[in-house]
């Protein structure tokens, strides 16, 4: 599996480039910003981009998808409870202070189990609400990766003071969904380090 991780945008976003090298079928995770660079990973891996998933609706996941749909024509999934997120993105941009993207339209909803296929790769989404209500996580069990958006961090978890945010319902996503995965998969968070499930269950203080 090709998987190239860069940090785009003014918060440092993780942005995932994932594709199959034998078809080279791709999907984007979480383009917030820098799409020429999204673009020119592509370009590089000789990949053909099928899909464009969002772990969740704020401005720093979702801010560069319109322009990637625009370049590549892949469809845009995120969960449908995030949707009211993206009537929020002006708002967001004021706050730190960048400009709007313009209106974001989802073609697909990204549902809990909804399979992803990328070739020969094949990972399904989990519903993680607490982050917001939409937040999701993307599972690739073969590669034992998981895309964790900001449900969890090494050492942290996503914060819960925005809108859609509940502590609660990201202790239950936690507990019931991302810890009962195995201990050696890799968790790629939204923001910062790589991690593992055993490293999080064991150091974070959120999970113990």
């Amino acid at each position: 599996m090709i998987h190239e991780i860069f940090p785009v945008g003014p918060l440092q976003c993780n942005c995932s480039v994932i594709g199959d090298e034998t078809t080279h079928e791709a999907v984007v995770i979480d383009p917030g910003d820098n799409i020429d660079r999204v673009l020119l990973t592509l370009q590089k891996h000789g990949l053909t981009l099928k899909q464009i998933l969002i772990t969740h609706g704020h401005i720093d996941h979702v801010g560069g998808a319109m322009q990637l749909k625009a370049a590549t024509g892949a469809p845009i999934l995120m969960n449908k409870e995030d949707f009211s997120q993206l009537q929020l993105l002006d708002q967001m941009a004021a706050w730190i202070g960048i400009p709007s993207p313009g209106p974001v339209t989802i073609d697909s909803s990204l549902d809990h189990d909804v399979q992803i296929r990328v070739g020969g790769i094949t990972g399904n989404a989990i519903h993680t609400p607490g982050h917001t209500e939409g937040s999701t996580c993307i599972y690739f069990p073969s590669e034992k990766k998981l895309l964790a958006g900001d449900t969890l961090f090494a050492g942290s978890i996503g914060r819960t003071d925005l809108p859609g945010g509940n502590f609660e319902k990201i202790i239950r996503s936690l507990h019931d969904r991302v810890l009962t995965l195995p201990e050696d998969t890799i968790v790629i968070p939204g923001h910062g380090e790589a991690t593992s499930i055993g490293e999080e269950k064991e150091s974070n203080p959120y999970t113990r």
